[in-house]
């Protein structure tokens, strides 16, 4: 794919400022885009939105106005918001749903899903408006296939496809795309913290639940990294997929 395949776009990233987003938004960059990094710790959005020559805007999914104050910030940049990669999320609680906490089950809810129908609901204002832009809603294999221990997310995942799905039939008479990336076990601070989770939950050493549940399931015998799923994003976010709305693609090195 050209370098310039983002040349000139407004790419916003929520939750770019760690894991697969600053991935993401550092794939952006690398290819032309301007990225607008969004997160709720101004640290680490300003230190990827720097390397980038991007723009940092803190925010927090789960609160509209902050996403209605984000979307109008980075459409000021060139007057069009032309990429939104929906990636903000939380794991949620690992337990089983006769013990679930009920607070941390609903603030999952509210961050995972809510948070990405407020972008998705500023993004297609604006890019019907211009008729024009992709939106990329970042779900999980857990978006297509229960787990045990995390009903909470498989929760929000499941209903990021069925919102992908609807939204794309809505917008695209106006040029606007709508796609839906589902990664398996992406390596990094956010799986490491699963593990830990799981093997206090369920008694287990972690290194054995990775084994037996991420690496050895997968044809390819590994975890996926940040960047491989920031391909995926690349191509979503580019001309080279636009003819392709409604669409949902595994990166998960091969776990069927």
């Amino acid at each position: 794919m050209s370098s310039k395949a983002l040349d000139g776009k407004v790419a916003i990233i929520t939750g770019g400022g760690t894991g697969i987003g600053a991935a993401i938004a550092d794939m952006f960059a690398d290819h032309g885009a301007h990225i607008v990094v969004a997160g709720r710790s101004l640290e680490t959005i300003t230190e990827v939105a720097n390397r980038n020559k991007g723009t940092a805007i803190v925010c927090d999914v789960s609160n509209f106005e902050d996403v209605q104050g984000l979307f109008t910030k980075a459409q000021s940049i060139t007057g069009s918001v032309d990429v939104l990669v929906n990636n903000a999320g939380i794991p949620g609680p690992v337990a089983p749903i006769a013990e679930v906490n009920i607070d941390q089950w609903r603030k999952c809810a509210e961050i995972n899903l809510f948070g990405a129908m407020y972008c998705m609901r500023e993004a297609a204002r604006i890019m019907c408006e211009q008729k024009s832009g992709s939106i990329i809603n970042m779900s999980s294999l857990m978006g297509i296939q229960g787990y045990p221990m995390r009903s909470a997310y498989t929760a929000t995942k499941f209903a990021l496809v069925g919102m992908t799905e609807a939204v794309a039939r809505e917008v695209g008479e106006y040029n606007v795309r709508v796609n839906v990336l589902l990664p398996g076990a992406v390596s990094g601070e956010n799986m490491d913290r699963i593990l830990e989770k799981r093997a206090a939950a369920e008694g287990k050493p972690a290194s054995e639940i990775e084994k037996e549940n991420y690496t050895d399931p997968a044809a390819l015998k590994r975890w996926v990294s940040p960047e491989e799923v920031a391909k995926a994003a690349l191509f979503y976010a580019s001309d080279a997929s636009s003819a392709v709305t409604g669409d949902k693609m595994k990166v998960d090195c091969g776990r069927f």
